[in-house]
């Protein structure tokens, strides 16, 4: 499960119209894999949500029932756009194991409204994979600005994933160069991000 440790190559970012460019994420020289897509929900879903986040491990094959769960207003009431979001949840889940080689999957759903992480960090995982299905995406920053900021300066430059891209994010567990990124800073401003998250099973922190 995950990837050897990478010490001495400094990875890069690798982008891509299609689902095929994720599978960077394994090459030494890719520490950050976007998928440019438009997100299979619409704007109004974050006007119609009403569920607690979801936190648990699946399987692929278990997700579509856990995300339908999480999302259904009774046994036989879902959301119009609950059924694209949970096929595209499954289909983001089978890309995650299919590339990382994890059978177990830790899963997030959420709708967040605050700053959740509101510093530039990498994550104490191997790979993770984040979309906002609704709201503002996540942002990056590259190498140079990277070590710009953990010298305790500014970054000059910040990327920010668009609504309904795909990230995959190499951690700290897997390189000395990890992904670095942040929630964007969103608290009070009214705004909502129906957000994913995916990692292996076991190393979340």
């Amino acid at each position: 499960m995950g990837f050897a440790m990478v010490v001495n190559t400094i990875p890069r970012t690798f982008t891509g119209d299609s689902a095929a460019v994720l599978r960077a994420i394994r090459t030494p020289d890719c520490n950050l894999a976007i998928w440019k897509r438009a997100s299979p929900v619409g704007p109004d879903a974050l006007h119609e949500l009403d569920f607690e986040e979801l936190r648990c491990t699946c399987s692929p094959r278990t997700l579509a029932s856990e995300v339908a769960r999480a999302l259904s207003r009774s046994e036989h009431d879902q959301p119009a756009w609950a059924t694209p979001l949970i096929e595209d949840a499954s289909d983001l889940a089978e890309y995650f194991s299919a590339i990382t080689g994890c059978e177990e999957i830790q899963l997030r759903l959420a709708v967040v409204e605050t700053d959740s992480c509101r510093k530039f960090h990498g994550d104490w995982v191997s790979t993770r994979l984040i979309t906002t299905y609704s709201g503002p995406g996540t942002e990056w920053i590259d190498r140079p600005d990277a070590a710009r900021y953990a010298d305790g300066d500014e970054p000059r430059a910040i990327n920010r994933l668009e609504t309904g891209d795909v990230g995959l994010f190499k951690g700290r567990l897997a390189t000395d160069h990890p992904a670095i990124h942040r929630s964007p800073p969103i608290a009070g401003t009214g705004a909502k991000r129906l957000l994913l998250v995916l990692d292996p099973a076991g190393e979340a922190q």
